[in-house]
């Protein structure tokens, strides 16, 4: 009865999420650094999952990375098509040069 009554009193919990934050490497080893700290020595984290959570970091970092990248390229060719768009606006139009011969 006691269990029922406390999952009652917390079933409307939702927690809040801000916008535009977000964890970032330094976070992450800070997090790291302290699952390390506070584990039992006799009872340590198994290898391969830290070793996956490092990868999975790891791989998130490369994309990241290379969306941020992609973004700037992207942001390089909408300029310069609009630089030439420009160019194409203010250069007048080339009127066809006809020879006469006779």
């Amino acid at each position: 009865m006691a269990v029922d009554s406390i999952s009652s009193q917390y079933q409307s919990y939702a927690p809040t999420q801000i916008k535009g934050q977000q964890l970032d490497q330094k976070d992450f080893l800070r997090l790291m650094t302290a699952q390390l700290s506070s584990q039992d020595p006799f009872n340590p984290v198994d290898n391969q999952q830290m070793v996956a959570q490092m990868a999975q970091f790891s791989s998130l970092a490369g994309v990241s990375e290379t969306n941020s990248t992609l973004q700037k390229i992207s942001d390089q060719l909408t300029a310069q098509t609009a630089l030439l768009k420009d160019i194409k606006a203010a250069t007048p139009a080339a009127t066809p040069i006809t020879t006469q011969e006779g």
